[in-house]
């Protein structure tokens, strides 16, 4: 009977003791993470600043605070941003014929802010490199090549520029450069244009950065070069600051048919933060004043030309457009954030990011001023409906991806096709 009374006893406990379901219970009802921590614990990645510019022309350190500028490291703290792409752009006009030197001078000034501010940021070349610098707290710092012609039509200096650390090039700037075709210039008859998009040694050079490991960017180029890159590149391609066209008529920007061909390629559209790419309220106001900041800039020439100068320097352009840009109300914050919406329904959540093209626009949506301000997007898409899963993609994940799959397409290659493209015929095999 003890016995009997003691199993009864367990049995009426086991009945009236809930089950332990601590683990599921918080789990199912654990608040989803607020924007500010799905931020904070981000590997955020920007692919596009032109701000090796101000370290050059006017001497910025980017310790210092920015001024008139829109980057600099204690803005990237505080915006949580892991790691930066610097433009390596070459003002064609101005460098005319010292194209590579230029480029070169831009890539030291890089090198040396790195140097400058070793327990801030730190020079990387792969995925890897970013993950590790992002592990210790600091910038990873890269580098991208922005426009063709800063190559001098030679492999060569394409190669030693990969050498340096250069991890992506932007086929074209505003201008066609012989070898592949410009949105900038794509409807300008005195400008030569090529028959399919790429010339045979545009070509090469997809080939020559597919085999390097260097991400190929088709920002800034026509739609008939954007077309032929994807037949002809081997690895999936990245647009390192553009837009979606159906929101915003810029040529810059994508068409969705651009967009879906894109996403097949497997690449990722980082989305430009520039008034004038987001807003076609903005590019019409802007268009508008077109007329009279062309006679700004020609006045501006003639008073370089007078003092023996070929072209003013760029920074004196730029301060022309900042003054007609700030004369246009500055488009809502929403406009962006639009721009990221549109791209991730028609291209897919793993083909979108951020490339903000700061210190390279005279004008940015309301409430983005520098990298500082870079969790107001977090907390935009997140409102949205957008999940933590989402923004760690759109953050910073999805260029990661692709930057690691241009390492393996280019190991591959290394392992088994020829150091130059094959000439079976006049077309790329494959095509």
């Amino acid at each position: 009977m003890k016995y009997l009374r003691g199993l009864l006893c367990l049995v009426c406990i086991a009945i009236n003791t809930p089950m332990n379901t601590n683990a599921q219970t918080s789990k199912d009802h654990a608040k989803p993470a607020s924007a500010a921590a799905v931020h904070a614990s981000a590997l955020v990645i920007d692919t596009h600043a032109d701000t090796p510019q101000r370290l050059v022309d006017e001497h910025y350190d980017l310790d210092a605070p920015r001024g008139n500028g829109q980057w600099s490291l204690p803005d990237a703290r505080q915006g949580n941003l892991g790691a930066e792409f610097f433009s390596i752009w070459v003002d064609p006009d101005q460098y005319k014929g010292h194209e590579v030197a230029r480029a070169l001078e831009l890539i030291d000034a890089v090198y040396q802010q790195a140097a400058k501010h070793p327990d801030q940021m730190a020079m990387a070349f792969s995925p890897a490199d970013i993950e590790r610098a992002h592990r210790e707290h600091k910038l990873a710092a890269l580098m991208g090549v922005e426009g063709g012609h800063a190559i001098d039509h030679n492999l060569g200096i394409l190669r030693d520029y990969y050498r340096l650390g250069v991890r992506y090039m932007t086929l074209t700037w505003s201008n066609s450069n012989g070898w592949a075709d410009s949105s900038g210039d794509a409807d300008d008859t005195t400008i030569p244009h090529t028959k399919d998009g790429l010339s045979e040694f545009g070509k090469d050079v997809v080939y020559q950065m597919n085999r390097m490991g260097m991400m190929v960017d088709i920002s800034h180029v026509s739609d008939k070069t954007f077309y032929r890159t994807l037949v002809i590149s081997r690895a999936p391609v990245i647009a390192s600051h553009s837009g979606a066209r159906v929101l915003c008529g810029s040529p810059r920007n994508m068409t969705d048919a651009m967009l879906h061909a894109l996403a097949v390629n497997g690449g990722v559209v980082q989305v430009n933060f520039y008034s004038g790419f987001i807003s076609e309220a903005y590019r019409t106001a802007s268009n508008a004043q077109a007329p009279l900041r062309a006679e700004a800039k020609q006045a501006a020439l003639a008073r370089a030309q007078a003092a023996g100068q070929s072209t003013p320097p760029y920074a004196e352009y730029d301060r022309i457009d900042r003054e007609f840009a700030a004369k246009i109300p500055r488009p809502p914050l929403n406009n962006l954030i639009d721009q990221i919406d549109h791209i991730a329904k028609v291209a897919g959540i793993d083909h979108v990011g951020l490339g903000s093209d700061f210190d390279g626009v005279p004008s940015l949506p309301e409430g983005i001023d520098s990298p500082a301000d870079l969790p107001k997007i977090t907390a935009a898409l997140m409102a949205r409906g957008y999940t933590a899963a989402d923004m760690q993609k759109i953050l910073g994940g999805n260029v990661m991806r692709v930057f690691s799959q241009v390492e393996q397409v280019a190991k591959d290659m290394q392992a088994n096709a020829p150091e130059t493209r094959p000439r079976l015929t006049e077309r790329q095999p494959g095509e």
